[in-house]
């Protein structure tokens, strides 16, 4: 549903939080670079100086399917290796939350890797926290987005008027700092959706561009909207 927006009012204090742009990387290339952002947030913890911490941006290159440790998470993966290689998908264990996804090109994935002691945060209103980032970065674009209570993520309604995903989330927490994160669809491949059963839920998936054609923004719009609605959400430290 496409609705016009009022900005929120700018607040009194935003947090300043250092963003690095990783451009496209592998999954694992990725993953480690989560790690090596969380270990410099948990070593300044452990000098008495702590930081509220990282977000780290990025798109998946090659193409690849995350797959949890949930015990059923395996049984969403419904495509034989031989589709997955024609269309150049990867697959990889994670150790996030949630179920099953997939990450591309065309998708921003945010890893905020943030100490949530620090920030006073505990988990469920992290994860609302994160929800709430990206229904304020639709806003920007005229899109609704909305919560479901029984699913994180994301949802829009679609042309037809379905409600579909636009954005995934799974997250770990390791010491009380938080790694993994969000999947933003914006011009995805939606057809590689197909190759399994998104987040175990049989719901349909869409993005950005489906949603506004033409008019949909450049990545780099929705980068900078994002980082100002999570920059603008988090709360400033104690």
């Amino acid at each position: 549903m496409l609705r016009a927006h009022r900005p929120p009012a700018t607040p009194a204090a935003v947090i300043a939080l250092p963003v690095v742009h990783l451009d496209r990387l592998p999954y694992r290339e990725a993953y480690d670079r989560q790690l090596a952002a969380w270990q410099r947030v948990f070593d300044a913890r452990e000098a008495a100086a702590p930081v509220p911490g990282e977000l780290l941006l990025v798109e998946h290159d090659p193409p690849v399917i995350t797959v949890s440790q949930r015990p059923s998470a395996r049984d969403h993966l419904t495509a034989p290796p031989h589709l997955l290689a024609a269309r150049g998908v990867t697959v990889e264990d994670t150790d996030r939350g949630g179920d099953i996804t997939y990450h591309g090109p065309g998708q921003l994935v945010a890893y905020p890797i943030l100490d949530l002691n620090h920030l006073g945060l505990r988990l469920h209103d992290y994860m609302r926290l994160l929800e709430q980032a990206v229904i304020d970065t639709l806003a920007r674009f005229n899109i609704t987005g909305e919560r479901d209570p029984g699913a994180t993520g994301v949802w829009v309604r679609d042309r037809s008027g379905s409600l579909a995903k636009v954005c995934a989330m799974g997250i770990r927490v390791k010491r009380w700092i938080s790694l993994h994160g969000l999947a933003l669809n914006v011009t995805t491949n939606l057809d590689h959706f197909n190759l399994i059963v998104p987040c175990g839920l049989a719901r349909p998936v869409t993005s950005l561009h489906a949603l506004l054609g033409d008019r949909c923004p450049t990545m780099q719009q929705v980068q900078l909207a994002l980082v100002e609605s999570l920059r603008t959400l988090l709360p400033t430290t104690r």
